[in-house]
């Protein structure tokens, strides 16, 4: 998608040469008509899916799920990273890898909210190795739901999660898939 490439090219700057930093408008400080605009062409694109909730991971996932949740005018849902006393009984779990930061985490959700009859569209800010859609998968697997596909703002095609996730079978909209990044810049994939 040009419009989030573009602000990608505009706003990110990468550090280190392997982290994309977007906190500007996508996962700190947030534009929120710009997220619309992101739900806006997931919509489109899993258009005829009989979609009944969205799923993502605190915290990051929180500000995309939401707007995607309310252009399909289903409810979202996101996986806690920890245990709290509201959430520490009758849960679906999966150890999840992070990426940023660099360790795991045991994301929790609350059987009340996922169940045999959904179908669950999985949403994320960035996709670099899977392992965070890969916990969720696990997730929606142990509740009997059906994964109707995932749905990611950026992905980190160098990384491989997408591909790999894609010839397993899974739809993964990603709207800005990065082939390549450096200190010298970031190469996108051509669609």
């Amino acid at each position: 998608m040009k419009l989030l490439e573009d602000r990608i090219l505009s706003d990110g700057e990468v550090i280190d040469g392997r982290i994309l930093k977007v906190s500007n408008f996508l996962n700190h400080q947030i534009d929120v008509a710009f997220l619309d605009k992101l739900a806006e062409e997931w919509k489109r694109r899993f258009e005829g899916s009989k979609i009944t909730k969205v799923l993502t991971i605190e915290s990051s996932g929180i500000a995309i799920g939401a707007s995607l949740a309310r252009a399909l005018g289903v409810p979202l849902l996101f996986a806690k990273k920890h245990k709290t006393s509201n959430v520490n009984e009758g849960v679906y779990s999966s150890k999840v890898y992070s990426f940023t930061h660099e360790e795991f985490y045991n994301v929790v959700v609350s059987k009340k909210y996922i169940s045999a009859g959904d179908s669950v569209l999985i949403v994320d800010d960035f996709l670099a190795n899977g392992n965070a859609l890969r916990g969720l998968i696990e997730i929606c697997r142990e509740a009997g739901a059906e994964i109707a596909g995932a749905a990611i703002a950026i992905e980190k095609g160098f990384q491989n999660g997408g591909d790999e996730l894609r010839k397993e079978g899974y739809k993964v909209e990603s709207l800005a898939i990065i082939q390549k990044m450096d200190l010298n810049g970031i190469q996108f994939r051509a669609e």
